[in-house]
């Protein structure tokens, strides 16, 4: 009888210490899932930043080359910016006449952002007849 007891009482230590070590590793991977998610999601808010950054810079340039046909109507040539933690370039093409094409490029790390502008006239202002951000330049 006191044989049988003893069994038992091993058994169900056996069964409690499995029962521990299968909770041990749900908590675990539990926990490893979370801290992965939370890696995941912080690397994509930081892209994310990068990506906005990139963005005012390559709108900043843009905007710099639009300033430089305003004082010099016949301007053509390319210029940078160097801003916070990015830079930004630009190119004015005239391609005949009142016309212009701007192409600007803003980068902030491994990020980059760029935008192609067409002019169909100066004066007696700028007149914008494209803004768009493009995938790669023609």
């Amino acid at each position: 009888m006191q044989q049988l007891l003893l069994d038992i009482k091993k058994e169900k230590g056996a069964l409690t210490l499995m029962s521990v070590l299968i909770a041990g590793a749900i908590g675990l991977t539990v926990g490893v899932s979370l801290l992965l998610l939370g890696l995941a999601n912080s690397r994509t808010i930081f892209a994310l930043e990068q990506s906005n950054q990139a963005k005012a810079l390559v709108n900043a340039c843009a905007e710099e080359a639009l300033q430089q046909i305003n004082d010099s109507t016949p301007y053509a040539g390319t210029g940078s910016i160097s801003l916070g933690q990015g830079l930004c370039s630009y190119t004015v093409t005239n391609t005949g006449g009142v016309t212009r094409k701007i192409t600007s490029s803003g980068t902030v790390g491994t990020i980059v952002r760029k935008v192609q502008i067409t002019i169909s006239a100066i004066n007696p202002s700028i007149i914008i007849s494209s803004w768009q951000e493009i995938a790669d330049f023609n």
